[in-house]
């Protein structure tokens, strides 16, 4: 589109480049410019393919158009861009510097993030380029390095791209509290947030308002609707499982009939495994490749430069891909699996086309009952334009400790000051100066339980005031564990090849040496395999030869009957409130059951036949019994983790009742428990009365494994526990042993610890789901619906198939459920 008219606003020789392709900025790109340069921080909304990464580096660009206008002559950072993901941070610079060479502009731009070789981040430092893109890791490294204060100095804006990706976490806390410090450092400094799926901008305005006042909000029109479809396919969706396997077939079509397709799956394991599925029948040779986490940077760099140049067909893909990356030449998105939120549907489906006037096109593609319905409320809320929200959360008191640590590895700070400059962070803006001295002292002496200790002492106080880091191996420590990300124990997966010189020996390594590096995967589950196993990574069927140090040797498989698939702990989504609500909504307004897809529609009805359809503001309870066993399930649809809270609380009520509990599985949408005694005559008010989350949870976290949980990943993340250290690195067990101690001790001498209280915290608010738990029995009392059945309803029949994951007491209820296929659990439904 063009026009006659003058860009106003923008510079000569961006005009220039603009008219020169035929463009006409978007309205919201001039207002997001006009809006900074008036001297406003600013959150652009905008849909995908809407522009808005231009649009955040408009301010920059016209700024640095004429270098000369540098005040100090000295050369510093002038924009800091910051990404939720390594792999956008790269995309976007190539995306940013294509204009800016076309432009003539002396600019520099270079990326900063956990790949980039360490010559390359030393000379940074010394020799800053124009414009930085990074990740909220590096900044928080360069934070504390120092001359930190002066380094950033000439910073004139800040761009958090994805900025609804990263808020609501504790990743959001320490980015918040690093640009608190910029925003100190550098009062000039404007802060600009971009993001394309937001339902309560409020949130984010007063995030990004780290100067004391919310950021101004520039809402741009509408883009094209998405054309969203549910894959049915010819074969039978089956009541249970996630694998989804049952549609390769059907998924392969649609490949063949489109130019280029992502298909996101929800985990690192189902991206593995339908890569596999994929290529088993592959006919037409179609280049289908692979991306995670997981691989190694030097494969996930070949497939993303693979799929700029439109070599590739497919990608399998998991949500390292989620957010932002530009490549236009995809023109559908697959969806393996139920979204979990319409948010990240509507991200997902965004990478598209990537262009704010042109439709998107998805295919989301049900692995089970449960997930047709899910899928249809996801499809339906995009279509009504009502997407999921996100509350302000409360700052996280080991992210702050990892940051006052930080602050003294650099210039040291005085403790007035850096409290006044926390305070303005959003997620601490309610910190009492009580709990930030208890934060500050913690940090100082490890707390009163652990001061005898030195290895806890990691600042002081000197003679002027500043708090500094006590020893140079402190300053090493903490940069070596810096972030709010807590991963799993990782090995490398490094391939083995013969010696030359072969050694005969009992050692599975003889003749053999270690040579090119595939990725990384859990520890854990490599502790499970033996020498032979074999297991599916990186696309490729892999034989399990020895552990080494930091890696896992491996060897290409010659055959294998049944690959194992490695699963990681931090794959899985929860389902939304607000996708739960709306999925809820469906199934008890009997008068949309038309809408559904047939399999859907049949399986509510046998559902309201055999044993009921509650209202929306009932609680369906089932009880039957089963061989030996006595069961009871609910639906609550609340998600998986105030599910399992939930299934912990009322196994402990009937113990003390004496129902002699076995165990309980939750999903994402209901719950069971098994039980030696009936649990017809149960009286439910009493069961699932609120005072659950009274004593019961107390007596619960007290003594549970999941504390101690939470307890080690505060511990990490506070910095008390280090897993990297100066020339080594602690294993899993290491880990564990030491965080599991630390608790014990403070439980018995300090129960009021600060990084208790942090684990407590974290527990209600993360794990537990306790708000969701604690709004669910309140919604529900008096209003509880008891079916006792002769047999197994169809909406109990995936639990049934998973029952046995969460023993109690190290009892099993397994044995006998888990030999049954699903075609006998659903035939035993349908009598």
């Amino acid at each position: 589109m063009t026009s006659p008219e003058r860009n106003l606003g923008l510079p000569d020789v961006i005009d220039g480049w603009f008219r020169a392709r035929g463009w006409q900025p978007r309205p919201h790109q001039l207002a997001l410019s006009a809006t900074v340069q008036a001297g406003h921080d600013a959150l652009l909304i905008a849909p995908t393919g809407g522009g808005k990464t231009l649009a955040g580096f408009l301010p920059s660009l016209t700024a640095l158009q004429n270098k000369s206008q540098n005040p100090t002559g000295r050369p510093g950072i002038h924009t800091l861009y910051l990404s939720p993901l390594k792999a956008l941070a790269v995309d976007v610079a190539r995306n940013v510097e294509q204009p800016v060479m076309e432009m003539g502009l002396d600019i520099r731009i270079e990326t900063r993030t956990g790949d980039t070789p360490v010559s390359k981040r030393n000379r940074q430092r010394q020799n800053p380029p124009d414009i930085l893109l990074t990740t909220p890791e590096q900044l928080a490294l360069l934070l504390a390095a120092g001359n930190a204060a002066s380094f950033f100095a000439d910073l004139r804006y800040v761009i958090i791209d994805e900025i609804h990706a990263m808020a609501a976490s504790k990743r959001g806390d320490l980015l918040s509290l690093g640009l608190a410090a910029l925003a100190s450092w550098s009062p000039d400094c404007r802060f600009i947030g971009l993001s394309a799926t937001v339902r309560e901008p409020a949130h984010l305005q007063a995030w990004l308002g780290v100067r004391g006042s919310p950021a101004q909000l520039v809402m741009a029109d509408g883009g094209a609707e998405a054309e969203i479809d549910i894959l049915l396919p010819d074969q039978r969706i089956p009541w249970s499982g996630h694998s989804g396997r049952f549609a390769v077939a059907d998924i392969y079509r649609r490949l063949q009939a489109a130019e280029t397709s992502l298909i996101f799956v929800n985990t690192r394991s189902q991206a593995e495994m339908l890569f596999q599925d994929l290529w088993a029948v592959n006919a037409d040779g179609l280049a289908i490749a692979l991306h995670h986490g997981s691989l190694a940077k030097e494969q996930r760099r070949k497939v993303e430069a693979a799929m700029i140049r439109g070599q590739l067909r497919a990608l399998v893909c998991t949500s390292t891909l989620d957010l932002g990356v530009d490549w236009g030449n995809v023109d559908q998105v697959i969806q393996m699996g139920a979204p979990k939120g319409a948010a990240r549907l509507m991200q997902r489906i965004g990478r598209a086309n990537h262009r704010m006037d042109e439709t998107s096109r998805a295919v989301l593609v049900p692995t089970n009952r449960f997930e047709i319905l899910e899928c249809e409320a996801a499809r339906t809320a995009i279509a009504d334009g009502e997407i999921d929200g996100q509350g302000q959360r409360l700052g996280g008191l080991d992210v702050l400790a990892q940051h006052i640590m930080g602050r003294a590895c650099g210039d040291g700070f005085d403790s007035d000051v850096l409290y006044a400059e926390i305070g303005r962070a959003a997620p601490y803006a309610g910190l009492t100066r009580e709990t930030f001295d208890r934060v500050l002292d913690f940090v100082a002496t490890g707390g009163y339980a652990l001061k005898t200790y030195d290895r806890f002492k990691r600042i002081v106080r000197r003679r002027n005031g500043l708090w500094v880091a006590r020893t140079k191996r402190d300053i090493q420590q903490h940069r070596m564990n810096i972030g709010a990300i807590v991963e799993a124990r990782l090995l490398t997966v490094r391939m083995v090849r013969k010696s030359r010189s072969a050694v005969q020996s009992g050692d599975p390594m003889a003749g053999r040496v270690a040579g090119k590096k595939l990725g990384e995967i859990e520890e854990y589950f490599v502790s499970s395999l033996k020498a032979g196993d074999t297991f599916i990574f990186a696309g490729q069927v892999l034989c399990f030869v020895a552990v080494r140090a930091h890696d896992a040797l491996v060897v290409p498989a010659a055959a294998a009957q049944d690959p194992a698939v490695p699963s990681y702990n931090g794959g899985k989504f929860p389902l939304t409130t607000f996708l739960a609500a709306r999925v809820r909504e469906m199934i008890y307004d009997q008068t949309k059951w038309s809408a559904l897809p047939e399999p859907a529609q049949d399986w509510l009805k046998i559902q309201k036949l055999r044993s009921g359809i509650p209202s929306a503001s009932q609680l369906l309870v089932e009880t039957f019994s089963r061989g030996n066993r006595h069961y009871l399930v609910t639906y609550p649809f609340e998600g998986r983790l105030a599910h399992q809270t939930l299934g912990m609380l009322i196994t402990r009520r009937l113990e003390r009742l004496g129902k002699q509990p076995l165990g309980f599985v939750a999903s994402e949408y209901a719950l069971a428990v098994w039980a030696l005694k009936p649990l017809g005559d149960l009286d439910l008010s009493v069961l699932f009365h609120s005072d659950l989350l009274g004593d019961d949870l107390e007596e619960w976290l007290d003594e549970s494994v999941l504390m101690k949980r939470h307890f080690s990943h505060c511990a990490l993340i506070s910095g008390l526990v280090a897993q990297r250290l100066p020339g080594q690195e602690k294993t899993g067990r290491q880990v564990t042993f030491s965080t599991d101690l630390i608790y014990d001790v403070l439980r018995s001498h300090q129960p009021d610890h600060i990084l208790l209280e942090a684990a407590r915290q974290d527990a209600a608010t993360g794990f537990l789901d306790i708000w969701r738990l604690s709004e669910m029995l309140a919604r529900v009392s008096g209003m509880i619906v008891h079916k006792a059945l002769v047999r197994i309803s169809p909406f109990a029949v995936p639990l049934m198939l998973e029952i046995g994951k969460e023993p109690v007491r190290g009892h099993s209820a397994s044995e006998d459920i888990l030999r049954d296929a699903e075609e006998q659990l659903v035939r035993e439904a349908m009598r």
